[in-house]
């Protein structure tokens, strides 16, 4: 059996209904997923639900965190502004892969308009099994974090 994760999810009115269908997926392949919204449909401000799910991964409550919006562009933008969060935008396998194993991504975005169903769960499903490679890529990511840290 695959290693189950703590996932913590957040979408913005753009993409709460892929993100219900992939919560329910996700508890059934034997995650546990904490919802931060939203649950409808009406406009929100997708800043507030990424930056809640980050919260959740900076605090360790969490693995691994999930974005849906209408592209993913402005969920993986709002996260990569906190320290210590790195997001990948990812629309098919490749990028899901090497989002992880170059960039040691902890949060993942997801477009709504973009992808369907089943890719996106074939993207998390890589996302989650897929180890960092390290090597040259750690040097690449304390140059990251160095600047995150000096950023006010």
């Amino acid at each position: 059996m695959a290693r189950s994760f703590i996932l913590a999810l957040g979408a913005d009115h753009g993409g709460v209904a892929l993100k219900s269908r992939l919560a329910a997926a996700l508890v059934e392949a034997g995650h546990e997923v904490q919802d931060y919204g939203t649950d409808s449909p009406a406009s929100v401000d997708y800043p507030d639900f990424a930056h809640a799910v980050c919260t959740a991964v900076e605090e360790k409550r969490a693995d691994f965190g999930i974005l849906v919006c209408g592209t993913g562009i402005g969920m993986s933008i709002a996260a990569n502004r906190r320290q210590g969060i790195r997001c990948g935008l990812a629309h098919d396998a490749t990028t899901a892969r090497l989002t992880r194993a170059h960039n040691d991504a902890n949060v993942l975005a997801l477009g709504a308009r973009i992808i369907g169903e089943e890719v996106a769960l074939d993207i998390i499903h890589i996302f989650l099994s897929t180890q960092f490679e390290g090597g040259r890529h750690e040097r690449r990511l304390a140059k990251l974090n160095q600047a995150t840290e000096t950023t006010p």
